[in-house]
């Protein structure tokens, strides 16, 4: 099995909630993480910005050095080459979504091999509000990162205003989109306060760290 992850997804997805949460579970449960901010396309929602509270919980963060931590330019700090192929460590990439900034997995090909990405899909944001639009963007992004694709994430949601029956509308579209694909969809993230939700795939429950785009 690939020992890393990557997350990936157009803006709004929720892909950085992802690795926040997918980080802070797997550091409770005593694994040694490392998160590598590699997003410069969206810079008011950078899982940097967390830097303080992972480190809290024992996650090393791997973001660019000194005046280029804010930077909007494809910086990949020299850090993110040694926790991918440090097999004592899982790394976890939020990456930018859109085709500009999901080129730098294409800089990383050679460590994709212990990598598995994720492609998480709100499917209440507009470019990915139907199967065939979710489907081209999927082509796009894979085309440019000129990497394979694993997973697809299920994280339809309106914020505080999510219902279950948004969830499941959201899950529902991904099962075609998985169909068409051929791509598993690896979870379903549902909101804490929906925890109990009836997932028809396998539910991660997610904390919210980062503030809301809207």
């Amino acid at each position: 099995m690939k020992k890393n992850m990557a997350f990936v997804g157009m803006f709004g997805s929720g892909k950085t909630e992802i690795a926040i949460n997918m980080a802070v579970k797997l550091a409770k449960k005593g694994e040694r993480v490392a998160l590598a901010d590699l997003d410069y396309v969206s810079p008011y929602f950078r899982s940097r910005e967390k830097k303080p509270l992972m480190e809290e919980f024992g996650i090393e963060v791997v973001v660019p050095p000194g005046k280029y931590i804010w930077a909007d330019t494809p910086i990949i700090p020299p850090e993110t080459f040694g926790i991918l192929s440090n097999k004592n460590i899982v790394a976890i990439l939020d990456v930018g979504g859109e085709e500009d900034g999901i080129a730098v997995l294409g800089y990383l090909r050679a460590f994709m091999k212990y990598t598995a990405v994720y492609f998480v899909v709100n499917t209440r944001r507009p470019f990915t509000n139907t199967v065939d639009n979710i489907i081209r963007y999927y082509e796009k992004l894979k085309s440019r990162a000129r990497v394979d694709f694993d997973y697809l994430v299920s994280n339809t949601n309106l914020g505080s205003s999510t219902t279950e029956d948004i969830i499941k509308e959201g899950e529902k579209t991904m099962e075609e989109v998985s169909k068409r694909t051929g791509i598993p969809v690896a979870f379903t993230a549902v909101p804490d306060f929906l925890e109990d939700c009836d997932c028809r795939f396998e539910k991660f429950v997610v904390e919210r760290y980062m503030k809301l785009s809207w």
